[in-house]
């Protein structure tokens, strides 16, 4: 198997670049080990570089024994260091992430050298994660669990009468207090009506008997992401949250039923589309049925009809099918799954049939 930076080296081939420069945080991690995100991640076949600022250098010769490290200064900026590189191996052509690079990095770039070309590199550093090595996935895997002891935690916890806030902040708390390094996404707590919207920030209204109570939360553990949603319900449900929540839980296990090594993603979000379509909620589910995760919370291959990629080996997917009603509510239940040889493991334990507190 190659290694990942003779997958770098194939970017720069199969580009004709001479280096790749970029700042993208996640990919400086990736290739590098440098967890800073902090600084340019310099590339070229004859160094490998990270500059950064005083106070990560001391971390990132520690995380990125393999590459040099440089620091900047008063003296010299990045961008001054990076003129003297591009010129001292006469770069004609360098790579960046267009799809990240901010207007100001942009300038800096433009400016290294007069003739240097810059060669928009698209997804190309983003396509080596696609595929997850073991310990990546051990490390999601890790996540999701300390997500699914929250949750379980979460449901001695809620009452009536709490604040969505108050439940989002024990929800993080349980995380932490299982070893999470930090959250994935800014947590979503959405009750009774506000449960309609997918993305509810959580918010001063109280929780109410008879509400449905969409959490959504994920931590980071060694770096890496995990994802999940589980909706309950506050008392006991009444016919239309059933059938509501019965037609979600169905478009999820049919789904999941798909996940298998060469099956088009576009292909599974169309399983789970047409079960809510033609419970005719068609009009409720808008955004796609799922995402990868990585050291970001939302990488590629998605699980939509856009998708144009067929699962893999090795590649992990949420699978989140939802129904929000405005004025009622809504449900979303969200599971991460990694591809196997045999179809899917799914990394989320946490029950799936309807809860009523």
């Amino acid at each position: 198997m190659k290694s990942i930076i003779e997958r770098v080296y194939e970017i720069l081939s199969a580009r004709d670049i001479d280096a790749i420069i970029t700042s993208d945080g996640y990919n400086m991690r990736y290739v590098s080990g440098y967890s800073g995100a902090t600084g340019f991640m310099y590339i070229t076949r004859r160094r490998k570089v990270i500059i950064t600022d005083s106070r990560y250098t001391v971390a990132a010769k520690e995380e990125a024994p393999d590459f040099e490290v440089v620091q900047i200064s008063t003296e010299k900026n990045y961008k001054q260091i990076l003129e003297e590189f591009v010129k001292s191996e006469s770069i004609n052509r360098a790579g960046f992430e267009d799809k990240s690079v901010s207007y100001g990095e942009y300038k800096l770039l433009s400016g290294l050298k007069e003739d240097m070309e810059l060669v928009e590199l698209g997804d190309d550093l983003n396509h080596l994660r696609v595929i997850k090595t073991p310990t990546e996935i051990d490390n999601i895997a890790m996540a999701e669990h300390i997500g699914d002891v929250a949750f379980k935690k979460i449901l001695d916890y809620i009452k009536p009468g709490m604040t969505e806030l108050q439940v989002a902040a024990m929800l993080e708390f349980y995380m932490k207090e299982e070893g999470a390094e930090g959250l994935s996404f800014d947590t979503i707590v959405a009750s009774g009506i506000n449960s309609f919207k997918p993305h509810a920030v959580p918010g001063r209204k109280k929780i109410e008997t008879g509400d449905f109570v969409t959490m959504d939360f994920g931590c980071i553990y060694n770096g890496y992401c995990s994802d999940m949603t589980r909706t309950i319900v506050m008392g006991k449900a009444d016919a239309k949250q059933k059938e509501i929540y019965s037609t979600v839980l169905n478009a999820q296990l049919s789904a999941l039923d798909m996940i298998k090594e060469g099956v088009k993603c576009a292909e599974v979000d169309k399983v789970a589309r047409s079960i809510i379509g033609d419970a005719g909620y068609g009009d409720c589910f808008g955004h796609g049925l799922g995402h990868s995760v990585g050291l970001y919370i939302h990488e590629s291959p998605s699980l939509s009809s856009a998708c144009k990629e067929t699962l893999a080996v090795g590649m992990l997917e949420t699978v989140e099918p939802g129904i929000y009603v405005e004025g009622f509510g809504g449900v979303r239940i969200e599971d991460l799954v990694v591809v196997t040889p045999e179809g899917y493991r799914n990394l989320t334990e946490s029950p799936k049939e309807l809860i009523e507190l």
